[in-house]
């Protein structure tokens, strides 16, 4: 008996102890992918530790350990022509999923982005917009946010304004391509974006579409020792989706609020059998209405992007974004002279139905990379943007009506015509040579180049203006100048035309009060115009740069500069054109530190330059001659990865101070004329967090509190916060999808945006209140298909997304929803 006992004991004993461990194996599965994001299949896959496990990567880059005991393991990669990966990993009794990187053993750094990406994840590893070339987030010395193409469609983002809320430190300055970037304006006049690395422009009036973007990126402080004249507030990078080498077809059906439609196209693979050609197609076409009274988008978007591989040390791509749009320009919601928010609707324009703004954009790039040993390459890249604008409309004139005793008459906008056509043309060229070498225990990446670049407003571009009021006699139109009137107000009145008490406007006042017949069409035959020359404009740069990055053990530095010959003409193609010259010396340095496999800390110190020319600015009519803007940053921050490289955090603290900056005069007789302010400061603290908690949870956040004054200006502009620049920005969006069970392919996604107060940019007493916007979505995915449903504003939150005064408000988007049938084959 005693025995059996002891035999039942031992019986017990070894089974419990059997289930015990069964109970604790777990499961660790993982993806392996180049610095390119390729997929890399036949990967050595080592897990040493409490026992050894070996793997091999599938032609997805996927790989799968079974029943993994607990405990403190390394993980070793290698595959020919990679360097060997290894890190710590700690298994818990839960199964767990790994991302891996490998990096390639030649050098495989370029000037903009010609290699296709497989991602599908809203984290990104690597960057090429912070130096000239290709490298790791977490070791550039300065901050950077982006937007996956994954983010942007779990988010229904079809708009790049609608992109920039989830970046830290960066809102929308109005409804335009037009945004702050840590309190700086930046927008798509003027030519400090960039598509693909290449400076560019856009429309401005318009903000391009998002269907063909890989992603949309924000490098945060001064760019000119890379990119030349920017905004000091950062640059704004859209990188175009790029060949690959596996065929891969997808159609986007989506339906939505006012009249939404679109159906978008992306269509990549190889053309012949050896794959040294490939192609990738991205088609659009939208045709929607918004909830602004008489305005629509319709637009068709065509981007090709081909790729020649003829060997393995050399590629050759050739894109091309062309985008026809035909719209009506909305210059925003006024107010009764009251002031009151709610004076007016917010669907409320000025327009009428025969205004048309019909624009018409392409860039074509061509890159090339080749590759010359294992620690050379040398690469070279042509962009060309051109623009088109027919723009015929009936706006507002940036003041109210006047009466018979020179006041505001607080129901009627003052209204003009403008009938303008014009083009511009932008030139990039960029090469340079890129070699390692090491000398002793110091490594070095050197890099040398040489830019160019320019812009072209070419003769032939004219406006017809219709403003102002009827003289006396009815035969011409006359402007109201308040300080003449002051004078002598009986003699100055009688210049003009007067009814019932009234100044007879050249264009019909917009009444506020009878919406519905000021919205008519007008015989427009009937005002006086003024037939106005916009003159042509040029001109060009040229640009040499050496930057060498150096690493000693735990200690990389950054350094750089950039020397930069300007060349403007004034008064070009008339009899009195001059050539004038300018010239800047760039430097920057940056310092990054290890502190532990997860964590570096950086510092860096960049400048900017950015001539004032009636090219840059786009616009004749600011006046000028104007003093080039100059600018510097001081930067601190951390950059971190956890969760085995799934999730990244970062801290920023800066100092931003630019001299020269242009605000508007407040001139009623030139409402575009300009003055030029002293100096500025903008200073503040970012905290930015991406990526995924679990393989089924996703998460981006951040926080951004940026205190932006004028220090110098007028006694009224003074230690203001800079316009459409709130001190507080705030989001969070998370992403959770079911990966098991009978609900399996079910997903659901929240949003939460926050923007502070900000003053307006014209009227500096006026301010627009801050607010909190809630998105949601729900997906469904299911073979090879994904519907879902976005919900933007939930909560119908009333709000406006910037302005210049109560007369130009831009109103936010009401409740939106939006319904996306996506079709991968």
């Amino acid at each position: 008996m005693q025995y059996r006992n002891t035999f039942l004991f031992l019986m017990l004993f070894y089974f419990s102890i059997t289930r015990c461990f069964s109970q604790h194996t777990a499961e660790l599965r993982g993806d392996i992918f180049d610095n390119g994001e390729r997929a890399l299949a036949g990967v050595s896959v080592v897990l040493k530790g409490v026992s050894v496990y070996t793997v091999v990567s599938g032609e997805k880059g996927d790989f799968v350990f079974h029943n993994i005991q607990p405990g403190e393991y390394r993980l070793y990669a290698s595959r020919t022509g990679f360097a060997n990966y290894e890190q710590k990993i700690r298994v818990k009794d839960k199964d767990q999923f790994i991302h891996i990187y490998l990096a390639s053993q030649a050098n495989e750094l370029q000037s903009v982005e010609i290699t296709g990406h497989r991602r599908k994840a809203y984290k990104l590893n690597e960057t090429y917009i912070g130096s000239k070339g290709g490298m790791n987030i977490k070791d550039l010395p300065q901050s950077v946010s982006y937007a996956t193409k994954e983010l942007m469609l779990d988010q229904g983002d079809v708009r790049v304004g609608e992109v920039v809320k989830n970046f830290s430190g960066v809102n929308q300055f109005t409804s335009y391509d037009d945004l702050t970037i840590r309190g700086f304006r930046v927008n798509g006049q003027s030519n400090t974006q960039l598509l693909n690395g290449m400076r560019t422009s856009t429309g401005f009036w318009k903000q391009p579409l998002t269907n063909y973007l890989e992603r949309v990126e924000v490098l945060k402080g001064p760019a000119s020792a890379l990119y030349g004249n920017a905004s000091p507030g950062g640059v704004v990078n859209r990188v175009t989706k790029k060949p690959l080498n596996e065929s891969r077809k997808n159609i986007t059906l989506q339906m939505g609020s006012f009249n939404t439609f679109r159906v978008l196209t992306d269509f990549t693979g190889p053309v012949n059998k050896d794959s040294s050609l490939l192609y990738r197609l991205n088609l659009g076409y939208e045709d929607a209405n918004t909830f602004r009274d008489l305005m629509f988008d319709k637009n068709i978007v065509v981007a090709p992007s081909v790729s020649f591989i003829p060997d393995a040390n050399t590629r050759i791509n050739v894109d091309l974004v062309y985008n026809a749009s035909r719209s009506r320009l909305d210059r925003g919601q006024s107010l009764l002279a009251n002031g009151d928010l709610n004076s007016t609707p917010q669907s409320l324009s000025l327009a009428t139905p025969n205004d048309k703004l019909n624009e018409n954009t392409y860039t074509i790039t061509v890159a090339g990379s080749r590759k010359l040993g294992d620690n050379a390459s040398f690469n070279v890249a042509y962009s060309r943007t051109g623009y088109n604008e027919d723009l015929y409309e009936h706006r507002g004139a940036n003041a109210y009506a006047k009466d018979t005793m020179g006041k505001d008459v607080s129901n009627l906008v003052a209204m003009q015509i403008f009938a303008r056509k014009r083009n511009r043309y932008i030139g990039n060229l960029t090469a340079y040579a890129d070699f390692k070498i090491n000398t002793g225990s110091i490594e070095h990446n050197w890099i040398a180049g040489y830019d160019y670049g320019s812009e072209l407003s070419p003769a032939g571009a004219s406006q017809l203006t219709a403003s102002g009021y009827r003289n006396a006699a009815n035969n011409a139109a006359i402007t109201f100048n308040a300080a003449q009137y002051a004078q002598n107000p009986s003699a100055y009145i009688k210049r003009f035309l007067v009814k019932d008490g009234l100044l007879v406007p050249n264009v019909p006042s917009f009444n506020l009060n009878d919406v519905v017949n000021s919205q008519k069409m007008q015989d427009d035959s009937k005002a006086f115009f003024t037939n106005t020359t916009l003159a042509p404009t040029y001109y060009y740069l040229h640009a040499g740069y050496l930057q060498d990055r150096v690493r000693i053990g735990r200690l990389q530095l950054l350094l750089g500069i950039r020397y930069e010959h300007y060349t403007d003409f004034a008064n070009y193609l008339a009899t009195n054109q001059t050539k004038t010259n300018s010239t800047a010396l760039l430097p920057r340095f940056g310092a990054v530190y290890t502190v532990s496999e997860n964590i570096n800390v950086y510092g860096t110190y960049v400048t900017g330059y950015n001539p004032q020319s009636a090219a840059t600015l786009s616009n004749p009519s600011a006046g000028g001659p104007f003093e080039p803007l100059r600018s510097n940053m001081t930067e601190f921050g951390a950059k971190s990865s956890w969760l085995h490289n799934r999730l990244s955090a970062s801290a920023a603290v800066y100092r931003i101070e630019q001299k020269n900056t242009l605000y508007n005069a407040n001139n009623p007789n030139n409402p575009d004329s300009m003055m030029q302010i002293g100096k500025e400061r903008s200073e503040g603290i970012e905290f930015d967090v991406t990526g995924q908690l679990t393989s089924s949870w996703s998460i981006m956040a951040s926080y951004a509190y940026n205190d932006a004054r004028i220090l110098a200006g007028s006694d009224a502009e003074k230690n203001r916060q800079k316009p459409n620049a709130p001190r507080n920005l705030a989001n969070l969006w998370t992403k959770y999808m079911i990966r098991k069970g009978p609900l399996s392919g079910l997903g659901a996604g929240l949003g939460v945006y926050y923007v502070g107060e900000r003053g307006l940019s014209i009227s500096l007493d006026q301010t627009i209140p801050a607010y909190t916007l809630v998105n949601a979505a729900v997906y469904y995915n299911f073979g090879q298909m994904q519907l879902q449903l976005n919900v933007n504003n939930a909560t119908n939150k009333k709000h406006w997304v910037g302005g210049y005064d109560y007369i130009r408000l831009f109103p936010g988007n009401p409740r939106q929803y939006l319904i996306t049938l996506n079709y991968a084959f």
